[in-house]
């Protein structure tokens, strides 16, 4: 058993993929878990919600489509045909005009669906720009690039709201042919030489099924259920997955104005951040070092009056009990503002991250593992990000998860620092519950950097850090 703050350093890189605990036997605990979690129902509703809606965004287009298939119906009615076509004209504009409108209002509803159950929260586009007068209004509309977006993602839509509906019938008839050894004794308890005709039982392919005719059947029913139910989180989490994707692209703001809009907020955060910290050290001077190196001035005062006397035994005890007493505040001072010093920028990143996520680990509470593989060097703001990131999760995790391991990895991949820190404890961390996992995420975003995390209840635990190598 390693002891206490003990550190094992490898240069191993770390595999991709890998969490604490895993392995053939946590793979399957995973999987017989998945049906019954949260995400599983919160991912089902959405599917559900999406059905009806992607089927009834498909029609957006028939309002393109619509007014030149007038036009093709009206034509024989007139002597001639560009005279039905001209006539035609200002429906055709408007309705292109409306389709981009009906999109952007259809649109906002699956990001308010997509944050609601999928805590997916996608900004929403620059509203459309109004023009002046009919001429102004129509230009506004045919030049609306978020709404054409929105536009395409209902065409999008409509293969999605299929396998949508595939995930939700895995669900529904999965759970049906789960029940049937249940209900059958009470449904099918006809008198001897009286024949039923089978029941169906449902199959992983719509349309297709098998026929139960007894009780024993009923059992192929249920192991077929059963798949279909463990196999039911998988297709929708993959289905929901391109939904999401689908949403950022075609239903945010652009690639564009987002990476503005992320300059914005990254820009304020860093001033946020840096204001924050002035208050701090004037706060920590104030309170700490200033009232300290205050008291040992007085104190020397003092010891000088006395040892400026006629030398009377008493006053040089109490001179030098007041210069035992202002040394003792030196040094306390002193320490204060090596914390300090060292909270603005350790010294110990001199020496590059490896050395000080290795002291870091040494410090530690808990016994630690230690993987860096960093060929090259991240510029100083990185290190110094990545390094608070790590004492913080070190932290966290001494506090509150009750592991008894802590993982730090250090790797660079795909030109970005990945720094990971997973324990074995209790799960459940969460960013809005005071653990400082929020302001960890703020200040890695001033960098445009992430922080992904992986905490379900029960453990284990594993908190990322995704940071680019120059900021």
């Amino acid at each position: 058993m390693a002891r206490t703050g003990q550190v094992i350093r490898t240069t191993t890189p770390p595999p991709r993929g890998r969490r604490p605990g895993g392995g053939a036997a946590a793979a399957a605990r995973a999987a017989l878990r998945a049906p019954f979690t949260r995400r599983a129902r919160l991912e089902l509703l959405f599917c559900l919600a999406a059905i009806p809606l992607g089927f009834c965004l498909f029609l957006v287009p028939y309002l393109i489509a619509g007014p030149a298939l007038a036009v093709a119906l009206l034509a024989p009615r007139f002597d001639s045909t560009w005279v039905a076509a001209v006539a035609t004209v200002p429906a055709v504009v408007l309705l292109v005009v409306l389709a981009t409108r009906i999109a952007r209002r259809l649109g906002a509803v699956h990001r308010r669906l997509a944050a609601r159950l999928l805590g997916e929260r996608v900004a929403a586009p620059p509203p459309r720009r109004r023009g002046r007068g009919v001429a102004g209004w129509l230009g506004a509309g045919l030049g609306d690039g978020p709404g054409w977006r929105a536009a395409a993602y209902q065409l999008l839509k409509l293969p999605l709201a299929v396998a949508e509906a595939y995930a939700a019938f895995l669900w529904v008839a999965g759970v049906a042919n789960l029940s049937y050894p249940f209900w059958w004794g009470l449904f099918r308890n006809h008198p001897p030489g009286v024949t039923l005709d089978p029941v169906p039982a449902a199959l992983p392919f719509p349309g297709r099924g098998f026929p139960v005719a007894t009780f024993g059947g009923t059992f192929a029913a249920l192991a077929v259920g059963a798949a279909m139910v463990l196999a039911a989180p998988w297709v929708t989490g993959a289905v929901v997955s391109a939904d999401r994707r689908l949403l950022r692209r075609l239903l945010g703001p652009g690639a564009l104005a987002q990476r503005v809009r992320d300059l914005e907020q990254t820009r304020a955060l860093a001033v946020d951040d840096a204001a924050a910290k002035l208050r701090q050290v004037e706060r920590d001077l104030h309170d700490g070092a200033q009232i300290r190196l205050a008291t040992m001035a007085m104190q020397l005062g003092m010891a000088r009056e006395k040892l400026d006397g006629e030398g009377d035994p008493l006053e040089v005890r109490q001179a030098r009990e007041l210069v035992d007493e202002a040394h003792r505040a030196a040094k306390d001072a002193l320490a204060e503002l090596r914390d300090l010093v060292r909270g603005i920028h350790p010294p110990v990143l001199d020496n590059g991250l490896a050395d000080a996520l290795a002291t870091l680990a040494a410090g530690s509470g808990i016994p630690v593992e230690l993987t860096c593989d960093l060929p090259r060097r991240p510029t100083p703001a990185i290190e110094t990000i990545a390094y608070f990131c790590a004492a913080e999760l070190l932290a966290n995790a001494a506090k509150h998860s009750g592991a008894s391991r802590v993982t730090v990895r250090a790797a660079e991949r795909d030109g970005e620092l990945w720094l990971a820190v997973g324990d074995d404890g209790a799960g459940g961390a969460d960013p809005a519950g005071g653990s400082g996992l929020a302001g960890l995420a703020q200040r890695v975003r001033t960098v445009d950097g992430r922080l992904e995390i992986a905490s379900p209840p029960g453990g284990p635990t594993m908190v990322t850090a995704v940071l680019p190598l120059r900021a």
